[in-house]
């Protein structure tokens, strides 16, 4: 029989321990004084200030301007934003975004390249020319970026980081692109679905701020969501969680309402119903749509049946997971003047607990913004671990 042995706490390992709890009772609470600090993490003062001249010293925390108020002669601590830097990057068919934001969450540069050409190798190029700008842009020196997060249109093979169902930029399907890119940056560099992130994006800074259960549904040129379960992204066994093309799949009914089902749809209901219309093929989204807002009577049967095609997919991801909002995002969702209501009406009348839906408060962002959630949570960790060193044994 094993016996557990219990680890002596040595005094290098309570010191980090120590720091590390400071430095995270400011983060919560800055500015904030020592007496505070030390009410707060429940530390000593004496041992509170050894930890706040250490980390001082590491360039974690700096002094701070004591809030509004009488201060009695305290002084104040804030964390140090520019210790460690992120780069996000939302790679797309025809474009690259790029952001570099600091450890508060600040962004200090952003830049969007058109790519001239669609496919990875162009794209590995145009990220590191962007990385190159950015980090100009930002006027601090490039060895603070602690890591790279890029959204992809594909999904990330768990285990692998192999790249599959990546057919919207040439030369991704079957590649460990973050491996090739990591190379050419010299920085550790994760991949995520673009959709993923987008779901990530909008519950940091977005309408699903604080909601644990939740979808956000990209309809765009494609179709993909991005599933929050229990306050955490759901990747599932593969990684591809959120393929939702394939949801209703062996109905033998059209059910897509991207963008690529559009023409296919106006020309059936221009057949079968003769309503009068202004539009003329070939048919596309955003003439359907504005078209339908000028109360054209084909468009608006076209937006009832996308509308239509949306709840089914919000429906049968509500029937298994329960969740409590879908976020409609990409450049067909966020038509919320049109779609919001009859997708609402759809879900009521089909399901027992229907879930709120809301149309992105990101827009184009999202994807970015979750590149940046997912690359601060590591640089928080990172750059205390690496200021503090290797762990005490």
């Amino acid at each position: 029989m094993q016996t557990w042995t219990p680890t002596r706490a040595t005094p290098p390992l309570l010191k980090r321990m120590n720091e590390q709890t400071v430095l995270e009772t400011i983060r919560a609470a800055a500015p904030i004084s020592r007496a505070e600090i030390s009410r707060r993490a429940g530390i000593s003062k004496p041992t509170v200030s050894l930890a706040l001249r250490s980390l001082e010293e590491s360039g974690l925390v700096r002094r701070a301007a004591a809030p509004s108020g009488p201060s009695y002669g305290a002084v104040y601590f804030e964390p140090v934003p520019e210790a460690a830097l992120v780069l996000g990057i939302d790679l797309g068919a025809r474009f690259v975004r790029g952001a570099i934001c600091d450890l508060d969450g600040g962004v200090r540069a952003r830049q969007d390249i058109e790519l001239g050409s669609v496919h990875a190798e162009v794209a590995l190029g145009a990220i590191a020319d962007l990385h190159g700008s950015l980090v100009e842009s930002t006027g601090l020196e490039e060895d603070l970026i602690d890591g790279v997060v890029v959204g992809v249109p594909g999904v990330v093979e768990a285990g692998t980081g192999r790249l599959t169902l990546a057919e919207n930029v040439p030369g991704l399907e079957d590649r460990a692109f973050g491996d090739d890119l990591g190379a050419r940056l010299g920085l550790p560099v994760v991949l995520e679905n673009d959709i993923n992130l987008a779901a990530l994006g909008e519950q940091w800074l977005g309408v699903a701020e604080g909601v644990d259960d939740f979808v956000f549904l990209s309809v765009g040129t494609g179709m993909g969501a991005g599933l929050v379960l229990g306050g955490n992204l759901h990747r599932g066994h593969h990684g591809a969680a959120g393929e939702v093309d394939y949801a209703l799949a062996g109905l033998g009914v059209e059910v897509d309402p991207s963008a690529s089902s559009l023409h296919e749809v106006t020309t059936r209901l221009a057949a079968e119903s003769g309503a009068p219309t202004t539009l003329s093929p070939p048919y596309e989204g955003r003439a359907i749509f504005a078209a339908a807002r000028s109360g054209d009577e084909l468009a608006r049967k076209v937006v009832e049946e996308v509308a239509r095609r949306i709840a089914l997919h919000v429906a049968s991801i509500s029937a298994v997971a329960d969740i409590a909002l879908a976020v409609l995002g990409g450049g067909l969702g966020v038509n919320g003047d049109l779609l919001l209501a009859p997708v609402r009406d759809h879900l009521v009348d089909w399901l027992p607990y229907p879930p709120r839906v809301e149309v992105s408060s990101l827009g184009e962002a999202a994807v970015l913004t979750g590149a940046l959630a997912i690359g601060l949570r590591s640089a928080l960790d990172n750059v205390f671990t690496r200021q503090a060193g290797p762990v005490p044994v």
